[in-house]
């Protein structure tokens, strides 16, 4: 079924090809026996969950290796919208061949993540993550049901929204892979904040031990100082520095050559606790330019100077 079968192009335009695959053309969408497990030698795992915010459910069904906890086969049956249909499939294939524990550690974020046509763009918008948080729940409740215990006991993160069973790694992980810099933004991908709000900020009718306006506010941090950190060429080891002076000529210094006929390679690159000195070599008609040896030899030196001021150039 094509997109616009389905729905309108624009609002289409928000949803990966492989959600409309997966969607559409589920391969892990059925039930597994009894009859099935026991072929296998394994044991027949049936967990069920539901999304009180949508009304959605899914039913997880495994057959476990009892012997090594290897799950052998995975199928669900999905009682909700196509973007619950496609978490579902993604969900229920993430999960072979893992263990029970591996299985557990899947998130909803992982489940997305899987679902993207690339890693920059995200799969669903924001206001469907929920299906993906009910795939992840499911997982849980299934390996519940094979050891035996309690669903909360197999929580091994932090919970910061107990309502939506959202852990401190997820919400993390949601911040720095979608570029979220509002509360708002995310509750939209995990749920976390959507029911009693206790968990948004301080004031709440239940004290938490956790808010989502303080992870927000130190994880942005936490990215800023990476990036500040990154970009700091004297930290940076030779190899980083070598890759760093490579970006700035193919950004902003071989594309303006190139424009006028000429190019220039970098030769050497000689690395001085105190200093970098930078060789190279013009090609095409900068090489018989006379402002070879002025303006553009400054103009390359002070782009890789916005780099880092040690830096200076030479002709060979």
């Amino acid at each position: 079924m094509a997109k616009n079968d389905l729905v309108g192009g624009s609002l289409w335009d928000n949803y990966s090809d492989k959600v409309s695959e997966r969607m559409n053309n589920p391969k892990h969408m059925g039930e597994l026996s009894e009859a099935e497990a026991k072929e296998l030698s394994g044991k027949l795992i049936v967990a069920d969950f539901g999304a009180e915010s949508c009304g959605d459910a899914v039913r997880l069904y495994w057959i476990v290796d009892p012997k090594t906890d290897i799950i052998l086969k995975s199928k669900f049956k999905s009682f909700g919208c196509g973007t619950a249909i496609a978490s579902s499939e993604t969900m229920a294939e993430l999960c072979l061949g893992k263990t029970v524990d591996e299985a557990t550690k899947i998130t909803n974020i992982d489940v997305e993540f899987a679902m993207r046509d690339n890693p920059e763009t995200p799969a669903v918008p924001p206001q469907k993550m929920h299906c993906s948080v009910m795939a992840y729940d499911v997982i849980k409740q299934a390996a519940a049901n094979y050891k035996g215990v309690d669903f909360s006991t197999l929580e091994d993160h932090e919970i910061v929204c107990e309502c939506a069973r959202v852990s401190m790694s997820t919400i993390k992980d949601a911040i720095r892979i979608n570029n979220l810099t509002t509360v708002e933004e995310i509750t939209q991908y995990t749920k976390a904040g959507a029911f009693c709000k206790s968990c948004i900020k301080p004031g709440g009718h239940e004290k938490k031990e956790y808010y989502l306006v303080d992870i927000l506010r130190d994880t942005l941090a936490e990215i800023a100082k990476e990036k500040n950190q990154e970009q700091d060429y004297s930290t940076l080891s030779n190899f980083k520095k070598t890759v760093a002076i490579e970006k700035v000529f193919d950004g902003d210094i071989r594309p303006l050559l190139v424009s006028d006929g000429g190019n220039v390679e970098v030769e050497d690159i000689y690395f001085d606790p105190d200093y970098t000195l930078v060789s190279i070599r013009y090609k095409g008609a900068c090489a018989g330019c006379a402002s070879s040896t002025t303006g553009t030899l400054q103009f390359i030196q002070s782009k890789l100077q916005e780099l880092d001021e040690s830096i200076s150039v030479r002709m060979v």
